[in-house]
């Protein structure tokens, strides 16, 4: 972590010293910054998600095996592996069809080891996807999976929960500030094991549309745009009031 290196640190520093205000994407980068410069005035605001394009679906889910998605480059530091590591336990509790959304160097890596564990034909390996085409994939699943294994705040988590879906989430980084028991589940990063037990007890629970509610209802109260926005806006105001008194 650059934070750990001398150098870095002193980089930083100058950064976060020079600012007028701190901002940081999660708790753990707010502790992280202000352990290399106590700041005087400093907050977490969170990734926002446009809660009008990222909307729930009416249907209700019909039949057929259960639908996860896994919106995460192919990169080792999202975790993909673990889920498809997990894929056989879950297989044997539950009819799972899964969707890995994204592309990445490990794509080949992942797909073999999918046929190696026998699962290839229950995950469905889609590449890269745009934005624009996200929240009809999101639509089509029950559950999203965030397996990383480092994060600072997932905004493919919040954009998920603002279609109204449950969260799987590795417990790294920000995740935990965004993903708890009313709206998801956690489990521990790089354990297939954990990842496959959070995840079919999930899909088991007969209150999933509950949880996928709550979930929407927390994105637009505190990580919509326009809250994003409207706290932005205060915060800037405050600091021109403060320019203008000193004049």
């Amino acid at each position: 972590m650059r934070a750990e290196s001398p150098v870095w640190r002193r980089v930083f520093r100058k950064i976060i010293e020079s600012a007028d205000y701190l901002l940081a994407t999660s708790d753990e980068i707010r502790e992280v910054a202000l352990d290399i410069y106590r700041h005087p005035r400093s907050e977490v605001m969170t990734n926002a998600v446009d809660t009008d394009r990222f909307s729930p679906s009416d249907e209700a889910a019909i039949g057929g095996p259960r639908r996860v998605i896994v919106p995460r480059r192919l990169f080792p530091k999202n975790g993909v592996e673990y889920f498809i590591r997990a894929m056989p336990l879950i297989s044997d509790a539950l009819d799972v069809h899964a969707r890995v959304v994204g592309d990445g160097p490990e794509r080949d890596k992942l797909t073999a080891l999918a046929v190696q564990l026998g699962v290839h034909e229950r995950i469905e390996f889609m590449g890269s996807r745009s934005n624009l085409e996200m929240p009809a994939l999101l639509r089509e699943a029950e559950v999203a999976v965030v397996p990383s294994l480092m994060e600072a705040t997932s905004i493919a988590a919040l954009e998920a929960m603002s279609c109204g879906l449950p969260v799987a989430a590795s417990a790294v980084g920000g995740l935990p500030e965004i993903v708890d028991e009313r709206v998801g589940a956690l489990f521990e990063p790089a354990d297939p094991v954990a990842l496959a037990t959070a995840l079919v007890e999930l899909l088991s629970r007969r209150d999933l549309r509950d949880l996928g509610r709550e979930g929407r209802r927390r994105v637009v109260e505190r990580w919509s745009l326009k809250s994003m926005v409207e706290r932005h806006i205060e915060i800037y105001s405050g600091l021109l009031d403060e320019e203008q008194a000193q004049r």
